[in-house]
């Protein structure tokens, strides 16, 4: 009988080397993870640190703040005591210029046309018009977004009332992120509308949308404590101030430049059109009828004026509004942007 053959290299268990001969086994990983139950990562900022961070963030820039609190303030008695056109026309404005940050790129009058008639061309964005004419509903009046959220950006579904509240996943995201801004009330609320646009993402709100609802929400909390004035402009002057990256002092120090140029654009336009409104009065004075002073009404109060949106806007036959829109072009008090002889529109030459 052969004998079989023994290896004591291996299979002597007291051999101190008989690991170091399996050469061609890999080693235990040098990086392994180590399986601990769920629980916050210690790497991740807290809330409490966050809140700091603000916090530390708006005392350095104390002064920056309160020229911006201060120009807020004087927009604020401006539009209490103007009229409500005004708010309806920084609105569009404000609107069309977030569009451009969100990557809709909706010009004032393709902005003012759909809101009035509902008009679109057939190469245009629906879904675009659509999200920028929230925007508008948004920045002219309702709640604000810190009580509900979900209400303001209009995807609450009534029917999630009944239902376990953990089947929406957006109630939970906005949960969280009303939390946060709770917890944040001892800070101003321009601060406390920089933080929430910086946090939009990282609560989980995004869609494809984000920036531009990011956007709104942050303009309707930044301006809470008002009366007269609905939203803090933050795009008039330029979307600067809405750029990401750095440290809380660094975002907060960009937002507060661009929140005092977007102010500094709305009071100059603002007064622009109360000028030309004045002048218009005097100069429209012989017209006689309910026409004239209409018009002169939906040109204080939108950015631009079509044949079209006239006749609505007024009520009158659209003879009336083509006689009107002629006699204030050729008094220099309207002036026709498109130049073209279909579909022209007029703005007030301020």
């Amino acid at each position: 009988m052969s004998r079989q053959p023994t290896y004591p290299e291996l299979d002597d268990p007291g051999d101190d080397n008989a690991d170091a001969d399996l050469w061609f086994l890999p080693g235990p990983p040098e990086d392994e993870p180590a399986y601990f139950p769920p629980g916050p990562n210690a790497t991740e900022p807290t809330e409490a640190a966050i809140l700091d961070d603000w916090r530390r963030a708006e005392a350095a820039s104390a002064a920056r703040l309160a020229r911006a609190a201060g120009r807020l303030g004087a927009l604020d008695d401006r539009l209490k005591r103007g009229p409500e056109g005004w708010r309806h026309r920084l609105a569009l404005i404000e609107a069309a210029e977030l569009s451009w940050f969100s990557g809709d790129r909706i010009t004032a009058d393709r902005l003012a046309l759909w809101i009035a008639l509902r008009l679109s061309g057939v190469q245009e964005d629906a879904a675009a018009l659509a999200r920028v004419g929230w925007a508008v509903r948004r920045l002219s009046g309702g709640p604000g977004p810190e009580a509900d959220l979900p209400e303001f950006l209009g995807r609450h579904d009534p029917e999630q009332d009944t239902i376990d509240p953990f089947a929406d996943p957006l109630a939970g995201r906005a949960d969280s992120w009303q939390a946060m801004m709770l917890s944040g009330a001892t800070l101003h609320p321009i601060t406390r509308a920089c933080m929430g646009f910086h946090l939009w993402a990282l609560a989980g709100l995004g869609q494809q949308d984000d920036r531009l609802e990011a956007a709104v929400t942050a303009a309707r909390v930044a301006a809470s404590e008002a009366q007269g004035v609905i939203f803090a402009p933050l795009a008039m002057g330029g979307a600067g101030g809405l750029r990401a990256g750095g440290a809380p002092p660094v975002r907060l120090a960009r937002w507060l430049e661009g929140m005092d140029s977007a102010l500094l654009t709305a009071m100059r336009h603002l007064d622009q059109i109360e000028a030309w409104n004045a002048r218009a009065e005097a100069v429209m004075a012989p017209l006689s009828g309910r026409t004239p002073a209409l018009l002169r009404k939906a040109l204080a109060d939108w950015p631009l004026v079509s044949a079209p949106m006239a006749q609505v806007l007024t009520g009158a036959s659209r003879a009336a509004v083509q006689r009107n829109l002629a006699w204030m072009e050729a008094h220099g008090l309207i002036r026709e942007v498109t130049g073209q002889g279909r579909f022209r529109m007029w703005r007030a030459a301020v």
